[in-house]
Formats: structure tokens, sequence, C-alpha cells
């Protein structure tokens, strides 16, 4: 029997199987390989932190762009419309908010640091059912294989098996939204300016990658998304170029351009039955703030240092005390951030005036109120 068996190969659960690895205890991550994934993700202070403390950063850091400053722009023809506003990573005493970090890249790092720990295994596969009881959890493995362990981490995704076999629940809300992702190419510098149009549809954001070039996440309605992926490049560019209000010049798209329902939710429990839940598997957030994966990068470090705790104290790396550690360290965060990020992409689709008025309030408050504009920032960062 091994200490932790980690469901899931996405960055958080590779990050997560590395860190419980390198906390003294037996790791194996079950996972299917990877599809190819030309996207970014704009890794915040806090998740950089991390990974600086892991001694991944220099390898991930050549190839990632800085967020120097956010600019957030009413981008709606609303009655109340909200003030334009910029956030300096300055004002906070740092040289960027985050880092651009290409998803292919991240992996890869993750991956290689894994393979090199003597004390964690992978195998390529897909776990197909689970079983938890009082001393251990029983994972049978695609091809009749099974594995056995005294603790499960889920980063299986939001549809998660090892979250259902646990009992634990996670009620997903569709919105009426798909967010098309891909990457793009412009004729003028971004300045390492991130900028976030809020429009009626949902969010259209611009994220600095190296170069002349920007990621871009656009939500728009489901009938809207299948209109802008059935043109051609050149026209795709021009409606492209339209929607960015010409910040960046002329646009086109560099590469395939990627389309993904928006879902919203998190799991009523962090914990239980000798499962720990991370990233997706436990929270479900619409793309605002760079909130998803450095939600799930924090987990991960949270799962460890609960694993270490317990390894230290000669306790059970699978029991209650762990579970309840994990649970106090992530809840607060994790449902917070939900909720917030869900109230913020309802209010764009809204029709209610006061809606409106309110988010532009609260925008015109930070403009005004410095000590108000620096808490939200550092909140943002996940320090």
């Amino acid at each position: 029997m091994i200490d932790v068996a980690v469901i899931g190969g996405g960055p958080a659960g590779l990050l997560a199987a590395l860190l419980a690895a390198r906390a003294g205890a037996k790791v194996a991550l079950v996972a299917a390989p990877l599809r190819a994934d030309t996207r970014t993700t704009a890794l915040l202070d806090g998740s950089v932190a991390i990974l600086r403390d892991a001694g991944l950063w220099s390898r991930l850091e050549g190839g990632a762009a800085p967020l120097r400053r956010l600019r957030l722009v009413d981008g709606g023809r609303r009655l109340f419309r909200a003030p334009e506003i910029t956030f300096d990573s300055a004002e906070v005493g740092l040289d960027a908010f985050g880092w651009n970090v290409p998803n292919a890249a991240l992996t890869a790092v993750l991956g290689e640091a894994l393979a090199a720990e003597p004390g964690a295994r992978v195998i390529a596969g897909s776990a197909v059912a689970s079983r938890p009881d009082e001393d251990q959890v029983a994972i049978e493995l695609e091809g009749g294989l099974a594995l056995s362990a005294r603790l499960v981490i889920a980063a299986d995704g939001r549809r998660s098996l090892m979250r259902e076999a646990a009992g634990i629940e996670l009620a997903l809300r569709r919105q009426p939204q798909t967010a098309l992702a891909f990457c793009a190419a412009h004729e003028r510098d971004h300045d390492g300016v991130s900028t976030e149009f809020h429009c009626e549809e949902g969010p259209f954001t611009l994220v600095p990658m190296p170069g002349l070039r920007s990621s871009v996440v656009w939500v728009v309605t489901p009938e809207r998304a299948e209109e802008l992926r059935a043109l051609g490049p050149d026209a795709f560019g021009e409606a492209l170029t339209r929607r960015a209000g010409r910040l960046l010049g002329a646009m086109r798209p560099d590469g395939p351009i990627g389309a993904f329902p928006i879902e919203v939710g998190a799991a009523t429990r962090m914990a239980a039955r000798r499962t720990l839940l991370v990233g997706e598997a436990a929270h479900v957030l619409p793309p605002i703030g760079a909130q998803g994966l450095n939600l799930g990068v924090r987990d991960a470090a949270a799962a460890a240092r609960a694993i270490a705790a317990a390894i230290a104290e000669r306790r059970d790396v699978g029991g209650f005390a762990t579970l309840s550690a994990y649970s106090r360290d992530r809840a607060s965060d994790v449902w917070s951030r939900t909720v917030a990020t869900d109230a913020l992409n309802r209010s764009l689709m809204s029709g209610w005036p006061a809606a409106h008025a309110a988010r532009g309030a609260g925008v015109r408050a930070l403009a005004a109120i410095g000590p108000l504009r620096r808490f939200v920032m550092r909140q943002g960062l996940g320090r």
C-alpha cells in the first residue's frame, strides 16, 4: 500500500504529487496522457512563489510574460457604465502581478520534476473505480490493475470520479456562455498590460505573451461562439480587432481556437473518506481575474502541508486530522472566490440597471480609495 494516490495529470495534480512526495510520502500519480494544450495560464504572484519555493520557477520564467498592470474596461452599452481603472503592480511593491505561462511548458516542467522524485511513480492510464473504507482507498485502474492508498488526492476534473466515490457533492451550474481560448498576434506592443473588457455576454480578456502576442479568452453566447468559429482567419481577425477596440492594432488568431462551456460550482466539502479535492474536482470558476488554476496551485500546496504534518507527527496521512486540516486551509479561499467571480460574471449578463450601478460604484471606490485598492490587489494575488 502506498501513502498517497493522485488521480489526474493536469498542473494541479502534478504539483500535488510532487509536493506530497517531497513531504516524505510514497506517491503514485495515475493519469492518462494529456492532449496537446496550446493555451496559457496567468500564474499570479502567490502561485509563482509556490513554484519558486519548489525550485521550478527558474525553468519557466524565460518563456513567460510579466503582467505588470491590469486594466479593467466596461465594454458594454449600459445606462450605468463603470469607469476604466488600471491596477499597477508597483503599488503593492511587486515587479509584476504574475506571469503568463504556456500550459505545455508548465506541465512539462512539473512532469520532469515528478519523474526525478525517488518517492513518486507515474502510472499511465485512468482510474475506473474507487472504494474508500476505514483503512484505505482501493482504486481500480483500466486494464484490471489495482492500487491501494491511505489517501487519495482527487485531481480528475469537474466530473471527478474520485469525488463522487467519496460522497462529496459539486453541483455545477451551466451558464449561457462559451469561452473561446486562443493565442493572437497583434501590431502594437501590449507593454505588459493585461486588459479585461466587461461585456454583456461576458469578459473579453487579453493577457500578454512574449513579443507581439497575447492569449485571449473571449466569452460569448454559445450561438455566437459557433458563428465566430465558423469564420475564416481573416474575418475572425477583423471581429477580434473590433472587440478589442483596436487597442493592440490589427489582430489575428495564431493557432487553434478552443471552445469551452462556462460552468460554475464549488464542492460542498473539500475532503471526506480519505479523499482530498484539488483543482476542478473542487471548484469550477468563470474565467475572470485568473483565479481558476491559481486556486488549484494553492490546493496542491495545502494538501502537501497537511500530508507533511501527518508524517511529522506519525499520524495516518489519510486520517480525520489530515482531512480536517486541509478543509480548514482551503474552504474559505475556494468558496469566497467562487461566489465573487460568479457574482461578477452574472452582473455582466444581467439586464438589471441596479446591478450595473453597483458594479460601477465598486470600481469608482477602488479608483478613489488607495488602501481599499491595495487590499483588493493583494487578496487577488492569493498570497
